[in-house]
């Protein structure tokens, strides 16, 4: 998911979307991963980890480049998987980055702006660099956009052959979202793949519409959770585990049943080192999940590890980690923040953030788990009005945020990394747990 709002208002409008049919194989299990973000090491992690083969059937849900640097080679990675498994693509608003970058539809300012900004976690930055030309001087961009052409011919050829909807009877596959079933060749294209909040729209659809793009923990207003979030009422199953763009994302791979109406199931990877709990800890109420959108503060008293603060939006105060604090045109913002306490019993495996004075950040129920789907059914599609916000509460989290004082340490509230926990007691390393990279947080979309 591009983290660039300029995008939206700057790239090609025009353009229709490639609709093309989804062929399943029933006897073949179907997995589905979006937002990889050029997070190779995690691509590969949750592969091993799923156990794929070329019996299964891989589904690249958009966004495998930017805010990475290694995009291409992630890209690259997937385009020789192609040639000897079955693997699908679908375009997402950051494969368009770069061919929006070399059809001339940003103008040269917001470019420069863009490219400025992420650097080689950009794409097209990247490969201007390796074809040994800057990016600071706009009347040197048609100059660079010829000698990327030149030198990268069959990677955008395969970005560009991708389309931005794979279909059939049970689901409706695109990266950001969708209006409507119906007619979808007349969609906008760059519509179908930057969709912020699709969930909260309020669609219904009669087959299953499974999308990337926005991290579902941004959906949680109270518990946070990166874990595929599936409505069965509405048919709508949302799995972009903010992997790359959150300091404690993942990586989800949604696995399709078998028939329609079984269940679904997903597979995590996230690379922290695992640990076993040695003591009890209850859960909290009345939390609060700081996301993305939803974060400017009022500093009350700068500490040194935590600083006290004020969420302008609830009025809520609570300990937030000093290095979460960013400054914005808007005023001070943090890194996506909780206060939720996460409930853990003796004995249970947790993924490790990282160790503070007052605790460990941590999450947990990550990995392998069961998701409920319902048999299809015909129900209302369009827009569904109703108040409030329905997903407040939806969905089971897969790990959540939480926080109680080490042993020895003063009491006090404090929120951190959403998708992470503080937890009270003592853990101890579980032998053979899988490490891995886990890239630096943004908190912008």
């Amino acid at each position: 998911m591009s983290q660039a709002n300029m995008s939206g208002k700057t790239a090609n409008m025009t353009a229709t979307a490639v609709v093309r049919p989804l062929v399943l194989d029933p006897d073949r299990r179907t997995m589905i991963i979006s937002d990889i973000h050029g997070n190779l090491p995690f691509l590969k992690g949750l592969l091993r980890k799923v156990g794929y083969t070329k019996d299964d059937v891989l589904i690249i849900l958009g966004d495998i480049l930017e805010k990475s640097v290694h995009g291409l080679e992630t890209l690259r990675y997937l385009m020789e998987l192609s040639r000897t498994n079955t693997v699908y693509f679908v375009q997402g608003n950051c494969e368009d980055v770069t061919l929006s970058f070399l059809r001339g539809s940003w103008p040269d300012e917001v470019c420069l702006r863009y490219g400025s900004m992420w650097g080689d976690k950009c794409a097209w930055v990247s490969m201007a660099h390796q074809v040994g030309m800057e990016i600071q001087d706009p009347k040197h961009y048609p100059a660079i956009r010829a000698a990327i052409e030149k030198r990268f011919p069959e990677e955008l050829e395969f970005l560009r052959a991708m389309p931005q909807i794979l279909v059939n009877d049970d689901y409706l596959l695109v990266h950001g979202g969708v209006p409507r079933e119906t007619d979808l060749e007349h969609l906008n294209a760059h519509n179908c793949m930057k969709n912020d909040n699709f969930l909260n729209q309020g669609y219904a659809f009669r087959r299953w519409v499974v999308v990337g793009h926005w991290p579902v923990s941004l959906y949680h207003r109270h518990v946070p959770t990166s874990r595929p979030l599936l409505l069965p009422d509405r048919h709508i199953a949302s799995i972009d585990g903010g992997c790359t763009l959150k300091m404690d994302g993942q990586l989800n791979a949604l696995i399709l049943p078998a028939r329609p109406g079984g269940a679904f199931r997903y597979v995590a990877y996230d690379g922290f080192p695992v640990m076993t709990a040695q003591a009890d800890q209850e859960a909290s109420d009345n939390s609060i999940n700081i996301r993305w959108g939803h974060s400017l503060l009022e500093v009350l008293r700068k500490g040194e590890e935590f600083s006290l603060c004020r969420h302008i939006e609830t009025g809520r105060e609570l300990d937030i980690l000093t290095e979460f604090l960013r400054q914005g045109p808007e005023g001070t913002y943090c890194l996506d923040t909780t206060d939720y306490e996460l409930p853990v019993s003796a004995g249970q495996r947790l993924a490790i953030i990282r160790r503070t004075t007052r605790g460990a950040l941590a999450k947990k129920d990550g990995g392998d788990r069961r998701v409920p789907g319902r048999p299809k059914s015909i129900v209302r599609t369009g827009p569904i009005r109703s108040a409030g916000h329905p997903l407040d509460r939806r969905g089971c989290p897969c790990y959540n945020l939480k926080h109680a004082p080490a042993p020895g340490a003063a009491s006090s509230r404090v929120g951190d990394q959403a998708s992470s926990a503080h937890w009270t007691g003592s853990c101890q390393r579980d032998e053979g747990d899988t490490r891995g990279l886990i890239s630096a947080s943004r908190c912008c979309i």
